[in-house]
């Protein structure tokens, strides 16, 4: 039976998780020591307890979800399996970031050689907002009981088999396809706005590719936000596809716009906090002065 839960660490996704897992009578706690102001600020949005200290949560928790940004995912295992260590606790380690097999392979070694036990997940979709089923939380391993206890609580829980890295090889497919458009979009504007072709290019699609164009418009303000956080994402998908033979070409290339628009003053900006009079022209006429700063 599950009692406590921790979310480690409650950025936009975990904070909002932890939401509707407290809503659903869960007592969900964290630890905040060396986060952000906005990390404290939304997971005090979230009614998450802080315990403020790590083994405090390794002691109490029952499941521990790892939702954080791709490059920090190895180093938060290795903190948890420490306070394991330590306090001889052994709470379910669920990561639930966007890696590849190859990470999480290399992150169940470290949970398991003290005694843990873990479960790959990944996550598609939306954050919860406690009103919709959520998103899905794909999850693989020998023993996905547990987070399979929480499916309906705010989110969609997904078992797609015994094999830990299956789980996160279809949120990199399938983030291969999302992120992946957003950057090819944004690779086209890009190269359009160089050549002097910025009008002209929009007027055709605003003829033969209208919807494209409006998601376009939609999406690409918003890209830079998230820029540095996608950059890790990429280059998981990059292993997940070179490790069976894909191309990876592709993403090699997303990663480089990603790093274009963290250059840009826009990637100081938060979902919660971004101009959203922004346009697209700007944001791609700015991102193109840089083009020549990078390359």
């Amino acid at each position: 039976m599950i009692e406590s839960i921790a979310i480690l660490m409650p950025g936009d996704m975990g904070h909002a998780t932890g939401q509707v897992l407290v809503s659903n009578g869960y007592n969900v706690i964290t630890c905040l020591d060396g986060r952000s102001e906005r990390t404290k600020a939304l997971a005090k949005k979230a009614a998450l307890t802080d315990l403020k200290d790590l083994d405090k949560v390794t002691n109490e928790a029952s499941i521990i979800l790892s939702i954080l940004p791709p490059k920090e995912a190895i180093s938060q295992a290795k903190l948890i399996a420490q306070s394991m260590e330590r306090t001889g606790s052994k709470p379910v380690f669920v990561d639930c970031n966007a890696i590849s097999p190859a990470t999480v392979f290399k992150i169940a070694d470290i949970i398991e050689t003290v005694g843990g036990k873990f479960i790959d997940a990944g996550i598609i979709g939306l954050k919860p907002d406690g009103i919709g089923p959520g998103p899905r939380f794909y999850v693989s391993g020998i023993d996905t009981g547990p987070m399979e206890s929480l499916d309906g609580k705010g989110i969609q829980v997904k078992p797609i088999g015994n094999q830990v890295g299956r789980a996160s090889a279809l949120k990199m497919c399938y983030a291969g396809l999302t992120k992946g458009t957003w950057t090819l979009h944004m690779a086209v504007l890009l190269a359009a706005e160089k050549h002097g072709l910025a009008v002209e290019l929009q007027e055709e699609f605003e003829y033969s590719q209208a919807q494209i164009l409006s998601d376009m418009r939609n999406r690409t303000p918003r890209l830079p936000a998230d820029s540095g956080r996608w950059i890790g994402e990429m280059e998981e998908i990059i292993q997940t596809f070179t490790n069976v033979g894909v191309p990876s070409g592709f993403h090699e290339g997303a990663a480089e716009i990603f790093r274009t628009l963290e250059k840009t003053p826009f990637s100081s900006e938060t979902r919660e906090h971004y101009d959203p009079k922004r346009t697209m022209e700007e944001t791609v006429k700015l991102a193109a002065k840089l083009l020549n700063k990078t390359h």
